[in-house]
């Protein structure tokens, strides 16, 4: 599953977001083609290589013939849902401006429905809001995550007049979400970008265990003197957690050339009384070429010792070998199923991606075979196709 971390440090805004997307590999012609399918005219995107502290990074612009032009709500909703786009970007797009719809709805004690967008309502904030869902489904993201978010301070001019650094739309969207105060006299984050990321993350937290696979930075309009003016965006596959699956048991073997082998049947028995895990006989040839076997028997590291007794007291054996070794393994436990068969006992196997398995216990699979006169591999396959837990 490719995974996104949005790297806040210096804030977010929706040319920072699209900035950071091109910088990640999306196609920029690729994104202008798709915004055509709006029916929105006179405008043309940039992406400018630009440096902010000597990182390289991408600088987004929506550049219009005449931005003046506001929208309500409805308006924009009408948009998005009459356009070619697809169902899962009108859906993110419609959602992160509902977000602002019902920020200034509640500033300024109106329907969400009638909210006047200004700065929010032209069209290079309409080409950032559904430019970043189009990335999003670009690059097949399917879970977004993102650091805290740092707050500038100051005051900032709109058509409203002077408001106060973050505005009251930008504090409202992000509401229960983490943030932080910074001496930056600066817009940090503006209320486009604390929409996007509201909606897009679903957990705010600091840099998960990954697998690094791209990193894109999308540069704001400043070059800010305490830190780089950037977002950083990384997509990344999650660290396999194989630590948290790991064990220790006990390997005892030994190798034998002058046992009964009708004995080796009873061994095994024995050992698996005594707690092993596996007991493996392997074919092998001893000194002079003589055939014989080699005893290989795995158990717990507590069970270790009976084992060995077992071993040098119940066949020939003059000495074993004995070791620990590590041993990972995918989450497993028993679990009952519903099958055509009625329930039976199971093991339930989640892989590493997730992926989950119902494996029956042979002996379960033998007695039903048994009674219903079947294949045993028939009642294998129908419970592996249609058991459902109970």
């Amino acid at each position: 599953m490719t995974r996104a971390y949005f790297d806040c440090f210096s804030g977010i805004s929706g040319d920072m977001t699209l900035g950071a997307f091109i910088d990640l590999g999306v196609p920029l012609s690729w994104v202008k083609s798709a915004l055509f399918k709006l029916p929105l005219t006179g405008f043309d995107l940039i992406a400018t290589p630009v440096f902010r502290h000597g990182i390289n990074a991408k600088h987004f612009h929506v550049q219009t013939k005449d931005n003046s032009e506001s929208r309500n709500y409805e308006e924009i909703k009408s948009l998005i849902i009459n356009s070619g786009l697809s169902q899962s970007v009108k859906k993110r797009s419609i959602g992160i401006f509902e977000r602002l719809a019902n920020a200034e709805a509640e500033i300024h004690d109106c329907p969400p429905e009638k909210v006047h967008f200004h700065e929010v309502g032209g069209i290079d904030a309409i080409v950032d809001v559904v430019g970043t869902a189009l990335c999003v489904e670009y690059l097949n993201i399917e879970k977004i995550t993102a650091s805290e978010l740092p707050l500038g301070k100051g005051f900032v001019s709109c058509r409203h007049g002077t408001l106060p650094v973050p505005t009251p739309a930008t504090l409202l969207i992000l509401k229960g979400l983490p943030v932080c105060g910074t001496e930056i006299q600066h817009e940090l984050v503006t209320p486009t970008g604390a929409a996007i990321i509201a909606d897009l993350a679903e957990v705010f937290e600091p840099m998960p265990k990954m697998i690094v696979e791209k990193i894109g930075y999308g540069a704001g309009n400043r070059d800010l003197q305490s830190r780089p003016n950037l977002l950083r965006v990384i997509t990344f596959k999650e660290e396999m957690q194989i630590d948290k699956l790991q064990d220790t048991i006990g390997v005892v073997e030994t190798c034998i050339d002058d046992m009964n082998p009708e004995i080796f049947g009873f061994i095994m028995e024995r050992l698996y009384a005594k707690g092993a895990l596996d007991v493996y006989f392997i074919p092998v040839f001893m000194k002079k070429n003589r055939p014989g076997t080699w005893i290989q028997v795995l158990c717990p590291e507590n069970q270790k010792e009976a084992v060995i007794k077992s071993i040098l007291t119940e066949t020939t054996s003059s000495g074993v070998r004995y070791h620990d070794v590590k041993r990972a393994k995918i989450v497993r436990e028993l679990v009952t199923v519903k099958t055509p068969f009625g329930k039976i006992e199971a093991k339930r196997l989640q892989g590493l991606s997730g992926r989950v398995r119902i494996v029956p216990e042979y002996e379960v699979c033998r007695k039903i075979a048994l009674e219903r006169n079947i294949p045993i591999q028939v009642v294998y396959e129908t419970v592996a196709k249609e058991a459902v837990l109970s």
